[in-house]
């Protein structure tokens, strides 16, 4: 069974993700299952940060296909290109969204959704094997430091 998580809330995100990393990190060596960890993954960054919707999508053939999340009801599937997503998956690389009323395509999943960042994670050929979708109900609420410690994060699945 693993440990509970212990997180002090109050601190800056980076001192939150900091502090998070390395019980992820803990958690995912000692399970080898991905939909397992990837499902961890979502509960502890949505118990840290109360994010609106944390979830993954994983690359099925052509589209993305919803895995473990937490959160309200989702999209099942999404076409390459397709959303925030689906354009971080085409194009490998971490989109983050200010007011995704904004963003050409945007798929809205969720009304409540205001802003998002989309990171992809890879696997052992270099191709993108699925993203991590974290909505929030505020307008520009990722920036810089979400991306680089959730690229960090996404990176512990490969």
């Amino acid at each position: 069974m693993a440990e509970v998580l212990s997180f002090n809330k109050q601190g800056s995100k980076a001192d939150i993700y900091g502090e998070l990393l390395p019980q992820i990190q803990a958690l995912l060596a000692a399970e080898p299952d991905l939909i397992a960890n990837q499902a961890n993954i979502a509960a502890v960054l949505q118990q840290a940060f109360a994010f609106h919707w944390v979830g993954f999508y994983r690359v099925q053939s052509d589209e993305l296909v919803l895995g473990p999340f937490q959160g309200p009801v989702a999209c099942s599937r999404i076409g390459k290109g397709k959303g925030v997503c689906g354009s971080a998956w085409q194009q490998a690389a971490t989109i983050v969204v200010p007011d995704v009323d904004q963003f050409p395509g945007h798929i809205a999943c969720s009304s409540l959704s205001r802003s998002e960042i989309v990171v992809p994670y890879f696997d052992g050929n270099g191709e993108v094997a699925g993203v991590l979708d974290i909505d929030s109900e505020y307008p520009d609420a990722f920036s810089a430091i979400d991306q680089l410690w959730l690229e960090k994060i996404a990176a512990l699945l490969q």
